[in-house]
């Protein structure tokens, strides 16, 4: 898990979605079910309700990555403001709700412009007044996108400065190093000239890792089997939820949490008309989550095209938010890439 922006749309758990989400989940479930071993894209877990849950996740006391991610911006927005400079055109990548987002605005001298990128901006649409308000000639222009696909950002206006990209709430770590990678050279090339602000897990004590994943109050495996409550809803999927456990560990040699609903018995499940078998023990791979260390990212960055600059953690150092310098524009402007 888990951004708090993990490029999440808002769903009304009692309609059924637009018919192009729900022919995209569709295709991935039946992807997922058919394939071995079985993953799927944890951006499907954050229909309305999952949404709600990982809310209530974010506020649990084991469940320290938001809490830290928030102190180490507010501790060190004074820096992060002068290294982003006047007159930003920020681009928010899997933007969800703004709050961190803010704390970088409010940090900022005259931004002229903020452009959240999701998969459903009707919550951004509302928030767009708010923000205009609060930032007297700021611009607001929400885009909808799926930032791990190609996107074509808005043209770079004469008199702003310079194009930067957000990527907070950990999200990075549900992408594998390779997918991670590819991103962010796509990044590099989209803010030439600018730069990247992105938030990292790191590496720390694994007991620490299993106790954020695991919950005492169970909110996270209700997050978890609440895909299969979609899948239902959606897509006319028999699943029994109860009938499969929440299963959360980290794997130290790839340095990542994995996440799993793994089949309490042999069953039969049927999703889009299709049956599909679980033996008993076999599971769903719903989630990887991948911690870094400092030098391990930076290294990532770097084979990326970025020059990686200040790293600010929190007091604990559980979280940190790196500043990754992209190269020059060459040539011709690059805007609206």
């Amino acid at each position: 898990m888990r951004g708090a922006a993990l490029n999440r749309r808002e769903a009304d758990p009692d309609e059924q979605d637009s018919p192009a989400a729900a022919t995209e989940f569709a295709g991935a479930m039946l992807q997922a079910l058919s394939g071995r071993p079985r993953t799927i894209a944890p951006k499907f877990f954050y229909d309305r309700h999952g949404v709600s849950l990982f809310e209530r996740i974010c506020q649990l006391d084991e469940y320290y990555l938001t809490r830290a991610e928030m102190a180490a911006l507010r501790e060190h927005a004074p820096s992060i403001g002068r290294l982003i400079g006047p007159r930003a055109d920020l681009v928010e990548f899997g933007a969800g709700s703004p709050v961190k987002a803010r704390i970088v605005l409010d940090a900022l001298p005259s931004p002229a412009r903020y452009i959240p990128v999701d998969l459903s901006v009707e919550h951004l649409d509302g928030a767009k007044q708010d923000l205009e308000r609060a930032y007297p000639g700021m611009v607001v222009e929400p885009l909808q996108a799926d930032f791990a696909r190609a996107l074509a950002l808005p043209a770079q206006r004469p008199g702003d400065g310079r194009r930067v990209g957000l990527f907070l709430g950990s999200t990075i770590g549900n992408l594998s190093p390779e997918q991670a990678r590819c991103f962010l050279a796509d990044a590099a090339e989209r803010l030439a000239g600018g730069g990247l602000l992105v938030g990292v897990d790191l590496v720390k004590d694994p007991d620490l890792l299993h106790r954020a994943y695991n919950d005492t109050l169970g909110v996270t495996a209700a997050f978890n089997r609440n895909l299969l409550v979609r899948a239902n809803r959606e897509l006319g999927a028999d699943f029994d939820p109860a009938s499969f456990d929440h299963y959360a560990f980290y794997r130290p040699d790839a340095q990542r949490i994995e996440m799993h609903l793994v089949s309490k018995r042999r069953q039969t499940v049927h999703v889009c008309g299709t049956a599909f078998e679980f033996d008993e023990g076999e599971s769903l791979h719903t989630e990887d989550s991948y911690k870094y260390t400092i030098g391990g990212f930076c290294d990532l960055a770097r084979r990326a095209g970025f020059a990686p600059g200040p790293v600010w953690c929190d007091r604990q150092r559980l979280f940190s938010v790196h500043w990754l310098a992209a190269p020059p524009v060459h040539g011709s402007a690059v805007a609206g890439r």
